[in-house]
């Protein structure tokens, strides 16, 4: 399969890894030789002078990565909501996928991270990243969590995007545990099942929080290969018996 110039990462939820997972893949495709934008179209619950996800996404990946985010709402709610309760406008998806379209014309890949999960609404008439990504064209990532609800999530997020007649890429682990319970190790092979996707990555608790350098060093064996990674399913599943 070649590898997309547009990708669009959406969590099953907030809070789970996504922008450490988004970074990763962009330290990954750098180290592979390929050009990297990360697009954050709406950034909430962040002050008007404080970094947000894609300025995370730099600094961990590299300054290499081109960084652009659309709209900055100040409370953590979701975009169509925040953008409401500050009196600022909201976020279509023809916008966001103007952008994307654009960054990809000077760049191989191009990372477009959602807010929370995929059907979180951006603007009044109900529109989501699902939309943004229907117009893009372009496949998604599912970030999901390792412990128990994760099923559930994943497969729903899986769901709405076969629903939508959307392509899914497949379902990264955001966060893994140094020492994973009996629910997150049973879910390493239920979630390729209950989601008909492949398992294509697992990222360390914490990698967020390590010394750059390590961060990039380390990220490509994190993904598999679809990812530019080295990372194998069937590997880590043995690593990781329920």
């Amino acid at each position: 399969m070649p590898a997309p110039s547009v990708l669009v990462i959406s969590g099953t939820g907030t809070e789970i890894g996504k922008t450490v997972v988004t970074s990763a893949v962009a330290a990954a495709a750098l180290a592979a030789g390929r050009s990297v934008a990360v697009l954050k179209p709406a950034q909430t619950g962040v002050g008007p002078d404080e970094p947000g996800d894609a300025a995370e996404a730099v600094r961990l990946a590299g300054s290499a990565v081109t960084a652009v985010e659309l709209a900055r709402y100040p409370e953590p709610l979701a975009p169509d909501t925040a953008a409401r309760r500050a009196g600022l406008a909201t976020l279509s998806p023809a916008r966001i996928a103007e952008a994307a379209q654009r960054l990809a014309r000077s760049h191989d890949l191009v990372l477009v991270e959602g807010a929370g999960g995929l059907l979180v609404r951006f603007d009044e008439a109900g529109n989501t990243l699902a939309d943004a990504a229907r117009l893009l064209g372009a496949p998604t990532l599912i970030v999901a969590p390792a412990g128990l609800g994760t099923l559930n999530s994943t497969a729903l997020t899986a769901e709405a995007l076969r629903a939508r007649e959307l392509d899914a890429l497949g379902v990264v682990i955001g966060s893994w545990p140094a020492d994973p319970g009996l629910a997150a190790r049973c879910n390493l092979a239920d979630l390729p099942s209950v989601s008909a996707l492949p398992l294509l990555g697992a990222i360390p608790s914490g990698a967020g929080s390590w010394d750059p350098a390590a961060f990039r060093a380390a990220a490509p064996s994190w993904l598999a290969a679809p990812l530019a990674g080295t990372w194998s399913a069937g590997s880590f599943l043995t690593s990781w018996p329920a």
